[in-house]
């Protein structure tokens, strides 16, 4: 595994800055994966499954350091809003979620007085705060269906309403009919037609 320093300069290389949500995500990657007996993420990419659960800096830095990604399956997102995220290998099925500690902040802000900026100080502390004091590491079961799994699409149907093709088991059938969930109600858009 690479050390803390080279994460950091790769995660402000790929993000295109360095925040706190970057330390904090490099930091909760190294742990779950030492706490699941990975020394280095190259050589569990195939076992590795990582769901993250914010939409925010710390999500490119755990994608960063675990090699997991969307576009190959690996990589999860769950819409909760918290800086967490749970490391799976797929091989033994073992699971832990790391999350991080609301406390972290003001622990961070006392530890460098001197700096009137938060965010600096947060920057600075939680480089050098132990894990426990920045996460904390829950054992977990995470049921896994065939269609969760990376790799080639399990199955392939399309909407009756609107033609689109829908990969993994993602319709919904409705009244005998299959759907796309936005044909089915649960979309997050609209089309706007020309009038």
């Amino acid at each position: 595994m690479k050390t803390l320093q080279e994460y950091i300069t790769l995660a402000a290389q790929n993000h295109g800055h360095m925040c706190p949500g970057q330390v904090l995500g490099i930091r909760m990657a190294m742990f779950g994966l030492n706490a699941l007996g990975f020394d280095d993420p190259v050589e569990c990419r195939k076992r590795l499954l990582t769901f993250v659960e914010i939409d925010r800096c710390a999500t490119d830095a755990v994608s960063l350091v675990t090699g997991c990604r969307l576009g190959k399956r690996s990589l999860k997102f769950r819409d909760y809003g918290k800086v967490a995220a749970t490391f799976v290998d797929l091989e033994t099925e073992r699971a832990v979620r790391i999350v991080a500690r609301d406390d972290s902040r003001e622990r961070a802000n006392s530890m460098f007085p001197a700096l009137s900026d938060p965010y600096e100080a947060q920057l600075e502390a939680y480089r050098l705060m132990g894990d426990e004091e920045l996460f904390t590491l829950q054992r977990v079961r995470v049921a896994l269906g065939p269609a969760d799994l990376p790799g080639r699409p399990r199955s392939h149907v399309s909407c009756e309403s609107c033609g689109e093709g829908i990969n993994d088991g993602r319709e919904r059938r409705i009244d005998g009919r299959v759907l796309c969930r936005p044909c089915a109600g649960e979309g997050y858009c609209q089309e706007i037609r020309d009038a």
